[in-house]
């Protein structure tokens, strides 16, 4: 019988010798090329100097993560710094430091991405790389989950990783900041910015925070190393450094800190979060997310920036200035509660202005102060050199200890005296309201204002409340009532750069309301009352019955409201010319007659309701003089075309699309009413100049005809002047004037 051959036994030798000769080939294709660094574990352990970091490192549970592939930045402290460390903590060794202390210094240690020195100054954008405008990098450590009494109940929470919302997408990780000479040369700093926040520190053209980076581009298989002489844990952010100072037997900030704990924090149930604390923990607790009221310039515990780009971190942070207890409680004491019985009492807005005005959405560097605004958009009113106390590189931006509050304009204006009481709630919102921002108008520092401001009391007796279940104002029964009282309320507002009206008890005049951009309507004082065109109409007039100084003028409480006029300007016109011994009386003599007039509503042809105007009145004797000179009729209710069309002419050109008075506000050629032959508009020369308390200004009217004509300028007859219509003047002048066209 033959014997069987098993082939298997012959074929399976030949297998693996194919197998091995085909391993041999994979590997020398696909396998770790020689040329390659080691990873960065072990480049770190084999150069023989991070004998501690590398202990860290095993310790946190990093070094598989380290030896392998990977796209990393490690900033490594050497041996020499955990020698310091040692010495700083009262410990022996690396032994003695805890899992939970190691975790912290490797990750904060570890920055995403792997970067050279000469790419850390740059910013990677959405649209590229950016020359020198990074000055941070995230970094692998986050908080995660803290447990916090929120209204007495042990409740679980993360730090909110945007501005203003309950997002908490990402881990909120912290970043490091550097200094570098490429950046500070960008950005014209110099070592003084870092001497700034570290005075015993040595600014070397590369540190990270105060620690010097004494070797760079280590170059590893899994990122870049670069070694510095400084063991750095993660560093607080805003948030955390006001609430560590809280806990501090004297603290300095728990004043502000406290006025932002109990006004301006909310809590939001996060499901995702809920869900990823399940997860990790086991746990089956609800988890809250922890931000800030969103009006605020940024969040305090937001480590990221604003993320309208996802490494916007990169290149700017936050700012925040902290008054200290005793500077916030002397400004509390006397300026926010000066009509309020406390904190809990002020409107939210206030709160909210208060600390924006602290915070500024960028890192303020210290030599760049004047660059920046803060979340009122002011510029940062502190001295440098006087004001700053405490200075600060935090995880998400830059803490500034103050020994004063900022002298923001919301409390120190006239604006200030309705937004700082209780009774002139009204009036706050409606100048909060204004498109035209009237509140950015009065309460500007820099410029001079008189306030007339009338208390919701007053107000409310008008019949103007606000609806709060329709979000709309009331007026009476008066038809789209937010615009009239805004018109309301610009009649009270007055620029004042020379203190106008700061004798408005003894004396009398006529001043323009608004500000030089946007001109108001005139209004009257006389002796501690006020007029407007309104209040002449109907009679009544305004009471100041206090005052108060403001920085930048006066308030004056008065008892009704200075009102625009409803009529038409023709009927006021013909209010100025009871009888025939008025000086108006011939000029609305040719008025009532004339083509262009409506007797029955004082309506004249062209002039509309709510548009400025002056209407120029020649006194009897210049109108006797212009029927000598053949420029009117004799007779102002003349029936022949020609002489009407003399007549309507004549009053045409006499009224002018501006308002002018004798303040040395307009000056220049304006555009009449009469169109001439071609229908060109036609236009009159105006000159003004101001007066003083003694002395009235000046106003002159002079002809701009094409041909030259020697009739002299009308001058206003100051006592008869200055007389109020809607949006109008109505001024009596000593001549006529006269359009020659050919």
């Amino acid at each position: 019988m033959k014997r069987k051959i098993n082939y298997y036994l012959l074929i399976m030798p030949l297998l693996a010798l194919f197998a091995s000769c085909s391993r041999d080939a994979f590997d020398e294709y696909y396998g770790r090329p020689d040329y390659l660094e080691d990873p960065i574990y072990q480049q770190l352990d084999t150069r023989g100097n991070f004998k501690n970091f590398t202990a860290l490192i095993e310790k946190a549970g990093y070094k598989d993560i380290l030896s392998k592939s990977g796209y990393w930045t490690m900033f490594a402290p050497n041996d020499a710094a955990f020698t310091k460390y040692f010495q700083e903590k009262g410990i022996s060794d690396v032994s003695k430091i805890d899992d939970a202390t190691a975790s912290k210094i490797v990750k904060y240690a570890l920055v995403y991405n792997a970067f050279r020195k000469d790419q850390l100054s740059d910013y990677q954008s959405s649209k590229g790389w950016v020359a020198d405008n990074a000055f941070r990098r995230r970094t692998a450590f986050y908080d995660g989950y803290v447990t916090r009494d929120v209204n007495g109940v042990p409740t679980v929470t993360v730090a909110a990783n945007r501005n203003g919302a309950w997002f908490a997408g990402d881990n909120n990780n912290k970043y490091v900041t550097y200094f570098t000479d490429e950046y500070f040369a960008a950005k014209n700093l110099s070592a003084t910015d870092f001497n700034f926040f570290y005075p015993s520190g040595q600014y070397t053209g590369f540190n990270l925070f105060d620690s010097k980076v004494v070797q760079t581009d280590i170059v590893a298989e899994n990122g870049i190393i670069h070694e510095v002489d400084k063991v750095n844990l993660p560093l607080l952010n805003i948030e955390q450094y006001l609430e560590e100072d809280s806990k501090k037997a004297v603290s300095k900030y728990s004043e502000f800190r406290k006025l932002i704990e109990n006004n301006l924090i909310i809590y939001g149930l996060s499901q995702t979060a809920t869900t990823n604390y399940y997860n990790y923990t086991g746990k089956s607790d609800n988890v809250y997310v922890r931000f800030y009221d969103p009006t605020l310039a940024f969040s305090p515990n937001n480590e990221n920036y604003v993320k309208l780009e996802d490494n916007d971190g990169q290149a700017d942070a936050y700012t925040l200035f902290a008054p200290e207890n005793n500077a916030f409680i002397d400004f509390r004491d006397k300026i926010l509660l000066k009509h309020y019985s406390s904190v809990a009492a002020l409107p939210r807005y206030v709160i909210q202005d208060l600390v924006n005005a602290h915070m500024v959405q960028g890192a303020v560097w210290p030599s760049l102060k004047e660059n920046y605004i803060n979340g009122l958009k002011e510029e940062l009113r502190f001295d440098f050199n006087t004001d700053i106390t405490d200075k600060q590189v935090l995880s998400n931006g830059f803490f500034y200890g103050t020994n004063k509050v900022q002298k923001s304009d919301l409390f120190y204006s006239v604006y200030t005296s309705a937004y700082l009481d209780p009774d002139f709630l009204l009036a706050t919102r409606l100048l909060n309201e204004t498109p035209e921002n009237y509140k950015g108008m009065v309460s500007d520092i820099s410029q001079k204002f008189t306030l007339f401001l009338p208390s919701d009391a007053v107000l409310k007796s008008l019949g103007i409340s606000y609806d709060f279940d329709k979000s709309a104002w009331v007026y009476s029964t008066k038809t789209d009532p937010r615009n009239k009282l805004l018109r309301l309320l610009y009649n009270c507002i007055v620029l004042t750069p020379n203190g106008e009206l700061d004798n408005i008890g003894t004396t009398s005049g006529i001043i323009r309301t608004g500000d030089d951009e946007i001109p108001g309507e005139y209004i009257r004082w006389n002796n501690n009352k006020i007029y407007a065109a309104g209040n002449d109409e109907d009679g009544t007039y305004v009471n100041i019955v206090k005052k108060e100084v403001q920085q930048n003028g006066t308030v004056y409480y008065i008892d009704n409201l200075p009102k625009y006029a409803e009529k038409l300007q023709g009927l006021a016109i013909e209010k100025l010319a009871p009888n025939s011994t008025s000086q108006f009386y011939s000029f609305v003599q040719y008025l009532k007659n004339s083509s262009i007039y409506t007797a029955a509503t004082g309506k004249i042809e062209g002039v509309e309701l709510g548009s400025s105007y002056t209407f120029i009145v020649p006194n009897n004797a210049a109108i006797a003089k212009a029927i000598t000179d053949g420029v009117l009729p004799s007779n102002p209710a003349t029936t022949v075309q020609g002489e009407k069309d003399l007549i309507a002419d004549f009053i045409r050109y006499h009224i002018i699309v501006k308002t002018v008075s004798n303040d040395g506000l307009s000056i220049g050629q304006f555009e009449t009413l009469r169109k001439n032959s071609k229908g060109d508009k036609t236009y009159v020369g105006v000159s003004s100049t101001p007066g003083s308390s003694s002395v009235p200004g000046t106003l002159t009217f002079k002809d701009v005809s094409p041909v030259t004509n020697n009739n002299a300028a009308a001058k206003i007859i100051v006592a008869s002047s200055n007389n109020l219509a809607d949006r109008s003047l109505i001024q009596l002048v000593d001549n006529y004037l006269k359009y020659t066209e050919f």
